[in-house]
């Protein structure tokens, strides 16, 4: 079975996305543990982390723009709009929790 230039691109993100976030997270944990100040690369990590959905989707977006897919664009473009009207109504609360 071929694997089609979409799939294989996507693959690639979530792989070694998911495995950089995973080795920083373990070394600034590693490294708060010896007591140096490391935890930012930790957090970095846990971004990425959380990144990595948005990056998939965004990826797909171009990718159907390209490909003249317009209907599948379209949710595309929608489930970003979705996420990032989600982190605005979070930035905008003072705890970040809505309620």
């Amino acid at each position: 079975m071929k694997l089609s230039r979409l799939e294989t691109s996507l693959a690639g993100l979530l792989h070694y996305g998911s495995w950089l976030a995973s080795a920083a997270i373990a070394l600034g944990l590693a490294l708060a543990l010896i007591n140096a100040p490391a935890m930012r690369l930790a957090t970095a990590g846990l971004a990425l982390l959380i990144l990595l959905p948005i990056f998939r989707v965004t990826l797909m977006l171009f990718a159907f723009l390209r490909e003249r897919d317009y209907r599948l664009a379209l949710a595309a473009a929608l489930v970003l709009t979705i996420i990032l009207a989600g982190v605005l109504v979070g930035l905008r609360t003072k705890s970040g929790l809505a309620g």
